[in-house]
């Protein structure tokens, strides 16, 4: 069993085995937010619940790559449609292949943005050229973005549900091609 990674600001970072949750708790490190109801860890002479969600107690600094996913998308474009230049929220964005893929477009960095719904319709399964529409930039591999959320398991614990919400739909990996 996993055990979800809060920051010290109550943020989703990672998540690690129950073992090394439980190593931080003891050493002092993490605060233990949530257990897991049916799951208890017994040693000589004690036992307690398993955890289910940790708090670090310090910032921890992290560089990762910067993986190709709709938040990250999101985060690139300043939340802003790419056709209108209109602020988008993050549930009401979606993202827009420049080149179709029924038109050999791919789903990479410099194929995809962040687009309004109505921008998104009016274009269509065209070009912004055929659409009559331009974009406001061109869309490009960032070199760097604001804090990325973790990559999580296919199936999220119940405990981990009020942390994550849309985290694990806005983070996934996009499939390149």
């Amino acid at each position: 069993m996993d055990t979800l990674i809060l920051s010290h600001t109550y943020e989703p970072i990672d998540h690690c085995p129950w073992q090394r949750a439980v190593t931080l708790w003891f050493i002092d490190k993490a605060e233990i937010i949530a257990e897991y109801a049916d799951r208890v860890i017994r040693g000589h002479g004690w036992e307690m619940k398993m955890p289910s969600v940790i708090r670090l107690l310090k910032v921890v600094r992290r560089k990762k790559a910067i993986r190709f996913s709709r938040t990250n998308v999101y985060a690139r474009d300043k939340g802003r449609c790419q056709y209108c230049a209109a602020k988008v929220t993050l549930p009401e964005a979606t993202y827009d292949h420049v080149v179709p893929r029924a038109q050999g477009g791919k789903t990479e960095w410099t194929n995809v943005v962040i687009a309004c719904v109505p921008c998104n319709q009016k274009k269509g399964g065209r070009t912004p050229a055929q659409a009559g529409m331009r974009l406001r930039s061109l869309p490009v591999h960032p070199s760097s973005l604001p804090e990325q959320a973790p990559r999580m398991p296919s199936r999220v614990p119940e405990d981990w549900k009020a942390w994550l919400r849309n985290v694990v739909y806005w983070n996934a990996e996009l499939e390149s091609g």
